[in-house]
């Protein structure tokens, strides 16, 4: 049981932007988001996008930095990854 975070690489809005994920439940994913201060609707269905400058405190409550090939492996063996044609 993990939240997964990986590396900043997409921009928008003058940042660089990340995902925060879970690879066991939405429950451990949403908490920690939760104790980080980082708002709901930041929440994108099965991930939070982050910028790159909350990275250090998300690491300190616990998240762990994989990269994006391993946080997408990890989210769809855990059942809780959103295909594309869903988010519709």
């Amino acid at each position: 049981m993990a939240v997964l975070l990986d590396p900043p690489l997409w921009p928008r809005h003058g940042r660089v932007w990340g995902h925060l994920v879970s690879d066991s439940s939405l429950e451990e994913l949403h908490a920690l988001a939760a104790a980080a201060g980082i708002p709901r609707r930041a929440f994108d269905l099965d991930h939070y996008d982050v910028p790159r400058e909350r990275y250090d405190e998300l690491v300190a409550l616990g998240a762990q930095l994989v990269d994006s090939r391993e946080l997408v492996r990890r989210l769809r063996a855990s059942g809780l990854r959103v295909p594309a044609r869903e988010r519709r």
